[in-house]
């Protein structure tokens, strides 16, 4: 059998480098390539230094090559991890920190999960649609990604639209609001399984290299805690201010007292527009004039005066939101509601915030990471 360089190269040029998007051709993965008859040797080095990376590359490079030159080709692989492909932060990824076109930035978070901070960003964003506003979300919750399903676009993918020569991605849009979201490239029972850096990595993607157009508003629905991902924003891009979600019960409280806190360190400075507390109390449908507070009472309303910052509003813990929500159709759709004018209530106060924020403060710096112990200057 005879076969060369150019046989073995584009066999390769089948092969995905883990971690890279490229082939392993087209991420200069491959080193080395020696030929000695129906033997071959190649050198290959990856970005995933993990046992199970390398051991994936070896098998399809060795299937890849039985395939599409001979099966009976012996082959010998050697796997590096590459010295290079050390993840630089997000701040460092875009010196332009700014996304053109987008007046405010709003993160919505939560210091534990399961409060209902992912129903409350939806329904600000299609509350803020109706009120004649130009929205996006950005989905940050890189893994749990919700919105794709709360806006009925779960089979939807984002096209490519060439933007001043650059191919960017066009974000889905429902209900007037567009949004990106990791949920959009990815099978919805795989589970994202990401080291903090690749995470970043895909989240600063979807911010940058998205064709947002011009918004009043651009709403980030953050995961639950205070981890990469919030450090990896407030280090890329400008935050305008924050809004925290709860419910009444100390545990969550605690958490969203945290969350309060993160965006209040000196070194991170972001304006906190507020708190909403979600699943407020219960009213059952036979007994509309009865309340019952199943998490406690006042909880985020008394925590925004300890924190002293502003209680935004409650939203009641009610079947429809969830009915609604689970079937991709928000609450805020249905006009005349109740619930429509208690999203609408929040909404307002939220914006009668950032009127004042806007009016007395300055804009928000980006972070800039300097030490390992966490220690940061704004640039």
């Amino acid at each position: 059998m005879k076969f060369n360089k150019q046989d073995v190269k584009n066999a390769l040029e089948n092969i995905t480098a883990p971690g890279e998007g490229k082939s392993l051709i087209e991420s200069n993965s491959v080193k080395n390539i020696v030929i000695f008859g129906d033997e071959v040797e190649i050198d290959v080095e990856i970005g995933n230094p993990t046992l199970q990376a390398k051991k994936k590359v070896e098998v399809e490079i060795m299937k890849a090559i039985h395939k599409f030159i001979h099966e009976k080709i012996k082959i010998k692989v050697n796997v590096k991890p590459s010295s290079v492909k050390k993840a630089p932060p997000v701040a460092s990824i875009k010196a332009n920190n700014k996304i053109p076109g987008i007046k405010n930035i709003i993160a919505v978070a939560s210091g534990k999960g399961g409060v209902g901070k992912s129903t409350i960003t939806a329904n600000l964003a299609v509350t803020l649609a109706k009120m004649g506003f130009s929205v996006g979300i950005l989905d940050a919750d890189v893994y749990g990604p919700s919105m794709p399903m709360m806006f009925d676009v779960i089979n939807e993918k984002p096209l490519s639209v060439t933007v001043n020569g650059r191919s960017k991605m066009k974000p889905i849009e429902n209900y007037g609001v567009k949004m990106l979201s990791l949920g959009f490239f990815t099978k919805p029972n795989e589970a994202v399984i990401w080291r903090g850096a690749m995470a970043s990595k895909a989240l600063n993607q979807m911010i940058f290299d998205a064709a947002w157009g011009e918004l009043d508003f651009m709403l980030i629905d953050l995961p639950p805690g205070t981890g990469d991902i919030h450090l990896s924003l407030v280090q890329a891009i400008p935050i305008t201010g924050a809004v925290i979600v709860s419910t009444p019960q100390n545990i969550a409280l605690a958490d969203a007292k945290k969350g309060v806190a993160m965006f209040k360190q000196p070194n991170i400075n972001v304006p906190v527009l507020g708190i909403v507390e979600n699943m407020s109390y219960f009213t059952p449908a036979e007994l509309p004039e009865n309340k019952y507070y199943i998490f406690g009472k006042d909880g985020a309303k008394n925590l925004a005066e300890d924190m002293k910052t502003n209680f935004l509003g409650e939203i009641p813990l009610v079947q429809s939101i969830r009915e609604s929500g689970d079937v991709g159709y928000p609450i805020t759709m249905r006009d005349n509601s109740p619930l429509e004018q208690a999203f609408t209530d929040i909404t307002k106060n939220m914006l009668s915030e950032l009127v004042k924020r806007n009016d007395t403060l300055p804009e928000t710096e980006i972070v800039k990471i300097t030490t390992m112990s966490g220690c940061s200057t704004t640039n």
